[in-house]
């Protein structure tokens, strides 16, 4: 059995080719950087098109090893909050299984007790 971290972002505007554009680079960035090889990462589902309200969706299944939970959680919470504020106007949902993440407007997404 394993927990995931799931996100959505949702408006009645589809995105713009810009913020399209944008989105897909931070996903690259993120993907790229990402620190596992074997671990999931950023993972955006295609738009199939039946919410017309929802612009953005996807998961990450976390890890079960304790040395890589809290750093794939942290990268992926890292990512979340760079689309976020690429999609600024959206509606999100942010949550590990039935737990929401709170979003802090000047610091993004993080579990909290993990802020420095």
């Amino acid at each position: 059995m394993g927990v995931s971290i799931y996100y959505q972002a949702r408006r009645s505007t589809p995105p713009t080719e810009a913020e399209t554009a944008k989105v897909a680079r931070i996903a690259a960035a993120h993907q790229a950087s990402f620190p596992y090889e074997d671990e999931e990462s950023l993972y955006l589902y295609d738009h199939d098109g039946s919410d017309p309200d929802e612009i953005l969706a996807g998961s990450t299944k976390l890890p079960l090893a304790p040395d890589r939970l809290l750093p794939v959680t942290a990268h992926v919470l890292a990512s979340v909050t760079e689309l976020r504020r690429a999609l600024p106007d959206a509606e999100w949902q942010v949550h590990i299984d039935d737990v929401d993440i709170p979003w802090d407007g000047d610091e993004g997404y993080a579990l909290p007790g993990t802020r420095a």
